[in-house]
């Protein structure tokens, strides 16, 4: 198998819950998808004076440029090094874009989190969306940079190492695990993480271990943030105890958690 990633930038993953890759796809790519965009946003894209919401949602676009951001040969074998070899599904959208703009209003969707993996009774209602201690459905999360993104543009929060305490914390819930919300009320419990900032040139993607603590800011710079954040679905299970095989990337982040 070739390798995108040295045993230093896997460590990191392991330890810390997350790997930056830039220029994972090209700037004419990032362009040709903010085109998109723009076209379906009710402002204008040079008129700032029409950006009045701190956050518009936008999501599950399938057009050629999405497609192809997250199916470069560079991304497909660094899944395979974090997740395994055919044991993920490639991307065929990109999931929700929550695109930010510089505004004096506070979003309301900030709040510390962890993205739920798989529905409970109504699959309508995220809230109620749940993750257990084997991500049961989720390999990754992939935070996608369409548009630059500078300290000042909302960059997303990323609490170093949470996804062990995570991981900790799941191993007592059982296969059925938490809820998004239930999970979302305990995380102020874990220990004080240091503070990462997700920032990069378009075309950078921060591939993040399911379990990572996250959180959005409110946008105090002057172009707005375009960035999706699409699960990695996989495509069996993770194996986090008696594996004759080893372990992934993912698994042994895991396996901390529960030592």
């Amino acid at each position: 198998m070739s390798e995108i990633l040295s045993k230093k930038e896997i460590e990191q993953f392991i330890l810390s819950g997350f790997v930056r890759i830039e220029n994972a796809f090209s700037k004419e790519t990032a362009d040709a998808v903010l085109d998109i965009l723009w076209n379906d946003l009710p402002c204008e894209r040079s008129n700032p004076q029409t950006w009045t919401e701190p956050v518009i949602r936008l999501g599950m676009y399938t057009q050629p440029p999405f497609i192809e951001s997250l199916n470069t040969k560079k991304i497909h074998l660094i899944f395979d090094q974090l997740v395994g070899k055919d044991r993920w599904i490639p991307c065929r959208n990109v999931g929700t874009f929550p695109i930010r703009f510089p505004s004096i209003q506070k979003p309301n969707d900030t709040g510390k989190h962890v993205d739920a993996s798989f529905a409970d009774h109504d699959p309508n209602n995220y809230f109620e969306w749940r993750v257990n201690v084997k991500s049961k459905g989720r390999a990754l999360l992939m935070l996608v940079l369409y548009s630059d993104v500078s300290e000042n543009d909302a960059p997303t929060i990323i609490y170093e190492g949470s996804h062990i305490d995570v991981a900790k914390l799941l191993a007592k819930e059982g296969e059925f695990g938490l809820s998004f919300m239930q999970l979302a009320n305990k995380l102020d419990e874990l220990p004080k993480r240091k503070e990462v900032y997700a920032t990069g040139k378009a075309g950078t993607v921060y591939l993040c271990h399911p379990f990572l603590v996250h959180s959005a800011q409110p946008h105090s710079g002057t172009l707005p943030k375009f960035m999706a954040q699409p699960p990695l679905l996989l495509r069996g299970e993770l194996a986090i105890s008696d594996s004759t095989e080893g372990y992934t990337p993912v698994e042994q982040a895991i396996r901390l958690g529960l030592e």
